[in-house]
């Protein structure tokens, strides 16, 4: 499996660490790394139809997930049934997102 990503992105960050926490192996790709990298994410992005409701609320689409057939899933839990890994737990995520509006942030 193929999962494109970058380490500025708090999705991306929590699957490496349950990567490495877990000791499966995955072909990674820094979108953020090169030039090449990007190119060949945005390709997808701009042709696939599947990124239309990531870019209609203006997301990137990573972590992408690509499985050897070709299906892509943003969904960890979808990605993780193609390698024969357990869903996700919550104590899995190390980092949690935090919510910022007009009383604060949670």
């Amino acid at each position: 499996m193929k999962v494109y990503g970058a380490d500025i992105c708090i999705d991306c960050r929590n699957f490496k660490a349950i990567q490495k926490n877990r000791g499966f192996e995955v072909e990674y790709i820094d979108i953020t790394e090169s030039t090449k990298n990007l190119r060949e994410f945005l390709e997808m992005r701009d042709a696939d139809p599947a990124f239309e409701p990531v870019k209609a609320r203006h997301g990137i689409g990573i972590p992408l997930f690509v499985r050897e057939d070709g299906a892509k899933t943003f969904d960890f839990d979808e990605a993780f049934s193609w390698i024969g890994q357990p869903p996700v737990e919550e104590d899995e995520i190390v980092e949690k997102f935090s919510f910022c509006g007009p009383e604060g942030c949670k």
